[in-house]
């Protein structure tokens, strides 16, 4: 049933996404936002039709969304979604819905109304709190830069204007979590004693790594996410990847993924800790505006496979649990991080990000600064009671 328009003030209106003609303008939002911020980089248009698209991502199998625009005196001015993950509700339970795809211009009453209308869809639904943002899940773009806003974004991570945090204050919304991403580059250096370690341990015979078997990537991949699953599932708002999820990653990865770049360890032949760096897929389409047609296609391949980027992004890292409370856990990170880094710097990459990582992650956390590497972002995940 469509949704009637929201009215917060004489000025702003918010009204549901209808449509093809909608969802594109919807997408677009951000380019009227930061059309003046160097730092921001476009996404391309077709990957997150795509991903919105419920009969290609699988998200949609198992929650309810919807989107809005904001407008002001006849013109776009923000956007917001809501979704109710049904798959975060079977495991926690806490009648918590979401928010996600903020974006707007530097103007309270726009925040507040579009908030708002995200609010009272999701308390019609049973909500009792909301958290966000998730654009769409916990597992996908999560977070709102509050620090770190004079570089650009690494793929995969948001963007965002020094007034959403404040704003997102103004309306309510408290911290219950902070991201944070790593930077690292040639100074981040694995402490020698932790390499002789790792050297001593591999020559046992009884710890070994190896890379990606690209001839086996399906069942590589699920080898990668099962150790994840397991890694991360006592998180903060963990939810695992369904099997469904990780097809629809292995696809989405396959284009850009380099087999040397995913470091899989084994503790007598059992799969137990993992690092995959991706090439930083932004810097390549950083002057594409999201576009890949007439020539985006050939620039892009051509930056990927013949020029090089020279960042990327470890976005995933992990150690299975029955090894993190002891010291081979904290060599198995390091030791997949390190051949990881090792692979990345032979491909020509000279930097890149770590992320992300719960603030609460002391342990993770102490590690990697141990490493060198420098906090330079932080993302905030707020939160709103709505009774």
């Amino acid at each position: 049933m469509p949704q009637a328009p929201i009215k917060s003030s004489p000025q702003v209106s918010v009204r549901p996404v209808e449509g093809k003609r909608d969802l594109d303008t919807f997408l677009r939002v951000p380019s009227r936002i930061f059309q003046n911020d160097p730092n921001w980089v476009a996404p391309l248009l077709w990957e997150r039709k795509d991903h919105l698209n419920p009969s290609k991502n699988p998200f949609f199998q198992s929650a309810d969304v919807a989107y809005w625009i904001a407008e002001k005196n006849g013109e776009v001015v923000g956007r917001i979604s809501a979704q109710v993950n049904h798959a975060h509700e079977a495991r926690y339970g806490n009648k918590t819905g979401h928010f996600g795809f903020i974006d707007a211009v530097d103007d309270l009453d726009v925040f507040a109304a579009f908030t708002t209308a995200a609010e009272g869809w999701l308390a019609e639904r049973g909500m009792k709190r909301v958290v966000g943002p998730f654009s769409l899940s916990i597992n996908d773009e999560s977070g709102l830069l509050v620090e770190g806003f004079e570089r650009p974004p690494s793929m995969m991570m948001g963007h965002a204007l020094p007034y959403y945090g404040p704003y997102m204050e103004a309306c309510g919304y408290t911290k219950a979590q902070d991201l944070f991403a790593y930077d690292y580059g040639e100074n981040m250096v694995i402490p020698a004693a932790f390499d002789r370690l790792a050297v001593r341990v591999k020559k046992s015979g009884r710890l070994k790594t190896r890379t990606l078997d690209l001839s086996r990537y399906q069942e590589e991949l699920q080898t990668v996410m099962g150790i994840f699953n397991d890694a991360w599932s006592e998180n903060w708002g963990f939810l695992p990847f369904a099997a469904s999820e990780i097809g629809y990653l292995a696809k989405a990865m396959k284009p850009i993924i380099d087999p040397n770049l995913v470091v899989i360890a084994e503790i007598e032949d059992k799969p137990v800790a993992m690092a995959i760096i991706l090439p930083n897929l932004n810097e390549a389409i950083a002057d594409l505006d999201g576009r890949l047609f007439p020539f985006g296609w050939a620039k892009l391949l051509w930056r990927l496979k013949v020029k090089g980027v020279k960042t990327g992004r470890m976005p995933l890292m992990g150690v299975t649990r029955e090894f993190q409370a002891s010291n081979i856990g904290a060599l198995l990170a390091l030791l997949v991080i390190r051949e990881a880094r090792i692979n990345a710097k032979a491909k020509g990459l000279k930097s890149g990000e770590l992320s992300w990582v719960l603030e609460e992650n002391e342990p993770v956390r102490h590690l990697i600064e141990t490493m060198g590497g420098d906090p330079y972002k932080r993302y905030r995940i707020y939160e709103k009671d709505l009774v």
